[in-house]
């Protein structure tokens, strides 16, 4: 009886240590890292974060100083906090930065090397009140000056920001992102995520997407203030394997060169019960909200409310289109036309630029292709004022099917023969309250419907 006591007793202090090994810090400054600016302190933050996870977790403290990294691993019950005054300064050498789970992009480039990455990993968390930096406008003068190759096919090597791959429980809170050398943070069929009260400034350099939710489950996003120069908030699926699914996004701030809120263009696996809520979006240089299936995806079951514009080029477009591109051609296979159904949009009041792609502006476009319908489409509640400018011949333009295109505004420009809701290859397609403010006289119809039924409620 003393026995089983005593070895019950050696289990109970051998768990508390463990418990307590699994909850410990891990100063990076202990293991070698300089903070100094000038010394590469990655492979002494990597030796934190190896140490920490094979103790089975904890903290690594990346206290105040700034810190040239190459790629840093995060791994599993592995927590990096980085502090008040904490700069992660990414390397402009683009040659030092690992590409972990390669794959191409919507344009057909290459990519997913980065500066902070983890792979399957599980309770992954990046914190704090410090910045991760890549330097992507010198990162990018330097790569132009020692590759002569064309733009096109080079930028795919530069680094994203941060990528979580195949990763469950993952969070991000209170850090700020700045200057990726290509996309800011890449999220890879990970299932419950949560990002809090991050800040983005990520721009002057192509491709600098804000944040990217690609074949991700149970996500939820809040609080965050994104300024990008390519689409700020944005959900992708570059794989068939796993769509996003039961997603949660309020209370954002999206400026962007691009798109404020986005759904392709990579899209074989679908986007559905997504919902998004209260946001302002304001001096986008492209659309505020951009719903596309072009490559096989299921969009369906999407929800977006309360919603604020300002100085947005095109308003809304929604594209179901037959582009089928393959991103990931050792694991996918091209895949059928895909589905856009049951999306409704709701409470939007919106100020559209002047200066638009299409000129005179519009204010809505909707278009499938023949034989494949946007079923179910609801805007209810939408204002949105245009320049107008319309003449006669403007109303007569004829608008490119391009149902293999690249899905953007212009790619159906110039002109659009409705100034405010365009659409075609439509069913169940529903407006109700939806009213439109010119500042100058518009020759065009108001609503021009093609090739489909809809249903007006004043």
């Amino acid at each position: 009886m003393k026995r089983k006591n005593y070895l019950g007793l050696l289990f109970l202090l051998l768990t508390l240590s463990l418990t307590m090994q699994a909850g410990d810090t891990y100063n990076v400054k202990k293991y070698g890292a300089k903070g100094n600016g000038r010394k590469m302190d990655s492979p002494a933050i990597q030796k934190a974060i190896d140490a920490c996870h094979k103790a089975g977790g904890g903290t690594v403290i990346v206290p105040a100083g700034t810190y040239l990294s190459a790629t840093i691993v995060l791994k599993d019950n592995v927590t990096l906090r980085l502090e008040k005054d904490a700069l992660i300064l990414g390397t402009t050498d683009y040659k030092a930065y690992d590409n972990l789970d390669p794959f191409t992009e919507g344009l057909g480039i290459d990519v997913g090397w980065a500066l902070m990455v983890a792979v399957d990993a599980k309770n992954v968390t990046l914190e704090g009140e410090g910045t991760i930096d890549g330097q992507g406008s010198a990162l990018k003068a330097r790569h132009i000056k020692e590759d002569t190759r064309p733009e096109g096919q080079r930028w795919g090597l530069r680094p994203f920001l941060l990528r979580w791959v195949r990763c469950e429980n993952v969070k991000v809170e209170g850090v700020t992102l700045k200057y990726a050398g290509a996309w800011t943070s890449h999220y890879f069929q990970c299932r419950n995520v949560n990002i809090n009260n991050i800040t983005i400034r990520s721009f002057g350099v192509a491709h600098n997407d804000g944040i990217n939710i690609d074949g991700c489950q149970h996500v939820r996003i809040s609080n965050c203030d994104i300024i990008s120069g390519d689409d700020a908030l944005c959900f992708k699926t570059t794989s068939s394997k796993m769509g996003c699914d039961d997603i949660i996004i309020t209370n954002m701030k999206l400026k962007s060169n691009q798109a404020g809120i986005k759904m392709g263009t990579e899209s074989m696996a679908g986007f559905e019960n997504i919902k998004i809520s209260n946001c302002h979006i304001y001096d986008t240089k492209n659309g505020g909200i951009k719903l596309f299936s072009v490559d096989g995806a299921r969009l369906r079951n999407v929800e977006i409310s309360d919603i604020t514009m300002e100085e947005v080029r095109t308003p809304m477009m929604f594209r179901l289109g037959a582009r089928l591109s393959v991103f990931r051609k050792n694991e996918n296979t091209q895949q059928p036309v895909g589905v856009f159904e049951n999306v409704t949009i709701r409470n939007v009041k919106a100020i559209a630029a002047d200066n638009a792609q299409l000129k005179p502006p519009t204010g809505i476009l909707i278009t499938g292709i023949p034989g494949h319908y946007i079923t179910n489409l609801t805007l209810e509640n939408i204002h949105i004022r245009l320049l107008g400018t319309g003449t006669p011949e403007d109303a007569l333009s004829v608008v490119p099917e391009a149902i293999d295109q690249y899905p953007e505004v212009k790619t159906f420009g110039p002109k659009i023969p409705a100034y405010g809701v365009w659409a075609r290859h439509v069913r169940g397609l529903k407006l109700k309250n939806v009213t439109f403010e010119l500042k100058n006289p518009d020759a065009r119809p108001e609503i021009i419907c093609e090739d489909g039924d809809m249903q007006i409620y004043k």
